[in-house]
């Protein structure tokens, strides 16, 4: 009889690649460039390093677009998919600007 092996998900995942697979930056070039910045906050330690690892439960903060985003992560992505389930992956906490509706 044999063993199948089930891949275990990661505990943690590169701040690059977490931006990149779930679209939240354009592309990992980009992604590098916000992490080292230094306008991203990882549970409200400012960032400088595009390795810093990301967790599950991780709440990342950061501005685009003139707009401050809040993200809970929710599970770790292991490719970079469409927008749809790249969206299952965080939780957006920001709040909406009153002055768009």
């Amino acid at each position: 009889m044999s063993r199948r092996l089930v891949p275990q998900a990661p505990a943690s995942q590169r701040l690059d690649k977490y931006l990149w697979f779930t679209r939240l930056t354009r592309s990992r070039k980009e992604a590098q460039e916000l992490a080292q910045s230094r306008r991203l906050r990882i549970d409200g330690r400012v960032i400088e390093k595009p390795s810093a690892p990301v967790h599950v439960g991780d709440v990342l903060a950061f501005t685009r677009h003139d707009r401050v985003q809040i993200v809970r992560v929710e599970a770790l992505p292991s490719r970079r998919g469409p927008a749809a389930e790249a969206r299952t992956h965080y939780s957006d906490l920001s709040q909406a600007d009153p002055a768009q509706d």
